[in-house]
C-alpha cells in the first residue's frame, strides 16, 4: 500500500490585526515558509510536482492563483506549477489532503501543501461584496439562488449566528467560553515562553513570535465585552483572531524518501471530510470525526493530541462534550483564540503545530479537525515516526 509521508512543515508566526506582518504582500508572506521549506528539507525544488495551497477572498493581492505567485516570488523554479484551494477555513487543511491523495495515488511523488492569507490587508468576506456591487448584484454566495432559499429560507447564513445555534443546543453558558478562552491564551503564553514554537516558526522581519496571545487577560475583562449578537452569548474574546500568516509543508512517497534521501517525521494516517447543517455551519468536526474513527477503527483514547480550530470557543466545548475527549490532550498550547485564524493558512498552521508537539511528547497518533463555511469539517490523522 502506498504511503504519504510528512518530510518537514514550517510556519510563520502569526500577526495580529495591522501587527508586524499587516503590510507584508500575502505572496511574500508564501513565498517566506516554501524558501524555508525547501532550504530545511535540502530538496531541489525543480523536483516538485505541484504546489497546494489554502486562500479565501481571493482579490487584489490574493488573486491570480495565489499558489502559483507564492512559489515564484520565492525565485523558485517556474517549471513548477500551482493551484489554490478554497475550502473557507479549512483550505490549507484540504491542500495537505490533495497533495497527499497525489501522493497515495501514485500520480505524484513531491508535494507542497500549505496556505497564505493576509487578513489586515484584505478581510473576511471583502471579495464578495467587491466582486458583486460593481455588478449591481447582492453581496453573498447564497443571495438570490432560488433553490437554496427554497431548501433553506432566510434564515441568516453567517459564523456568529452558528456559533449561537451551538452554544443553545449544547448549552454551553458564556462563562463555559471565557474559561476556556482563558486557558487558550495561558496556553499559548506557556508555548511561547517555553519554546515550543522555536522549531516550527521562521521569523519574518521583526516578527520572531505569535503575536495574538495576551498576558493582561482576565475573565473580569472579558466579561465587560458587549455580544457580537444582541442577546447572545458569543464576544470577541471567545473567537478567533483576525490574522496574517502562512505554514507549508512537504508530503512525499515512499520513492521520494529514497531518491531524494529525505528524512519522514511522520504519515498520513487518514484524510476525510465531511459535511453538516450549513445554518449552524460550524458543527460539522462532530460527525466528521465520528466518521473518521469509524474508518480508521481508532477511538479517542488512542489519539495522543488533537488540534481542533478555534474559531469560536462553542466549536470546540461541543466537540469536547460529544466526542467525550479529555480537554488536557486538546489544543494543548492554545488555539485560535489565542493565536489567531489566518483563513487559508490555518489548516497548515494547526498541523504543523501537531507534528512538532507529537514529537516533543513522544505521542503516536494527531487528529485534526476544523469547521468550514457551508457546514463542513476535515479530518486528518497523521502517524508520527
Amino acid at each position: 500500500m502506498a504511503e504519504a509521508y510528512i518530510v518537514d512543515a514550517v510556519r510563520t508566526p502569526v500577526g495580529r490585526r495591522k501587527g508586524g506582518l499587516s503590510a507584508v504582500h500575502p505572496a511574500d508572506l508564501g513565498a517566506h515558509v516554501l524558501t524555508a521549506l525547501v532550504a530545511r528539507t535540502g530538496i531541489d525544488p525543480a523536483a516538485v510536482e505541484d504546489v497546494v495551497f489554502g486562500c479565501l477572498d481571493t482579490v487584489g493581492p490574493q488573486a491570480g492563483d495565489i499558489a502559483r505567485t507564492c512559489w515564484l516570488a520565492a525565485g523558485m523554479p517556474e517549471e513548477v506549477p500551482g493551484v489554490t484551494v478554497d475550502r473557507q477555513c479549512g483550505s490549507s487543511q484540504q491542500a495537505i489532503h490533495f497533495a497527499a491523495q497525489g501522493v497515495l495515488s501514485g500520480t505524484q511523488d513531491l508535494v507542497v501543501a500549505g496556505g497564505t492569507q493576509n487578513m489586515s490587508m484584505i478581510p473576511i468576506a471583502f471579495a464578495s461584496r467587491q466582486a458583486a456591487e460593481p455588478l449591481g448584484l447582492t453581496a453573498g454566495p447564497y443571495a438570490g439562488s432560488e433553490g437554496w432559499r427554497a431548501r433553506y429560507g432566510d434564515q441568516p447564513v453567517n459564523q456568529f449566528h452558528g456559533a449561537e445555534l451551538i452554544a443553545r443546543k449544547w448549552g454551553i453558558t458564556r462563562q463555559d467560553q471565557e474559561a476556556w478562552a482563558l486557558r487558550s491564551h495561558q496556553r499559548a503564553l506557556r508555548a511561547i515562553d517555553e519554546g515550543r514554537f522555536t522549531k516550527e516558526t521562521v521569523a519574518h522581519g521583526d516578527v520572531t513570535v505569535d503575536e495574538g496571545p495576551r498576558r493582561d487577560t482576565t475573565l473580569e475583562k472579558m466579561a465587560g465585552l458587549k455580544p457580537v449578537v444582541e442577546g447572545g452569548t458569543i464576544t470577541a474574546a471567545c473567537s478567533s483572531q483576525v490574522s496574517d500568516g502562512a505554514a507549508a509543508m512537504l508530503i512525499a512517497s515512499e520513492r521520494a524518501v529514497r531518491e531524494h534521501g529525505l528524512t519522514p517525521r511522520a504519515r498520513i494516517h487518514h484524510l476525510s471530510v465531511r459535511g453538516e447543517d450549513p445554518i449552524r455551519m460550524l458543527s460539522a468536526p462532530i460527525p466528521a470525526t465520528a466518521y473518521a474513527l469509524k474508518k480508521t477503527g481508532l477511538t479517542m483514547d488512542d489519539i495522543d493530541l488533537v488540534e481542533i480550530n478555534e474559531a469560536f470557543a462553542p466549536v470546540v466545548l461541543a466537540w469536547l462534550k460529544e466526542t467525550g475527549t479529555d480537554p488536557e490532550k486538546v489544543n494543548v498550547n492554545g488555539g485560535a483564540i489565542a493565536l489567531g485564524h489566518p483563513l487559508g493558512a490555518t489548516g497548515t498552521k494547526l498541523m504543523t503545530t501537531l507534528l512538532h508537539e507529537l514529537e516533543r511528547t513522544g505521542g503516536r497518533f494527531g487528529l485534526q479537525t476544523m469547521c468550514e463555511g457551508g457546514g463542513q469539517a476535515n479530518v486528518t490523522v497523521i502517524e508520527r515516526l
